[in-house]
């Protein structure tokens, strides 16, 4: 039986060795790691309450938003590109922006569909 979690317990967390590489990039540019994974994990508290995910998240995945892994290792390069030159951040933020766009169109009654 997996031993439950009490305030104030460490956790630990490990990446794959074929981790994408915009999980990466994202990973690297935290300044304060858990308090952005706190803050996700109150997203998803918030919008679904508390649930065991891996109920809902396919085994296998495509990638982030879906595309293949050369749209993943070009944004990790925008991403890094973006932490030295106000210029390419600018690119990312719009990307970014034009991806949420994405993200909002589809409900959960698209992916219901779609299983």
């Amino acid at each position: 039986m997996k031993k439950t979690k009490l305030a104030g317990d460490n956790i630990s967390l490990k990446t794959r060795k074929n981790e994408d590489p915009l999980v990466m990039a994202w990973l690297n540019m935290q300044s304060n790691l858990m308090d952005s994974l706190r803050y996700l994990v109150e997203n998803e508290i918030m919008q679904h309450g508390v649930r065991n995910l891996q109920m809902f998240i396919p085994m296998e995945r495509a990638g982030i938003y879906g595309h293949g892994s050369s749209i993943s290792q070009q944004m990790a390069a925008a991403v890094e590109a973006a932490a030295e030159d106000p210029a390419e951040a600018a690119k990312v933020a719009i990307y970014e922006d034009e991806q949420s766009i994405i993200q909002e169109e589809i409900d959960d009654e698209d992916i219901e569909a779609w299983s």
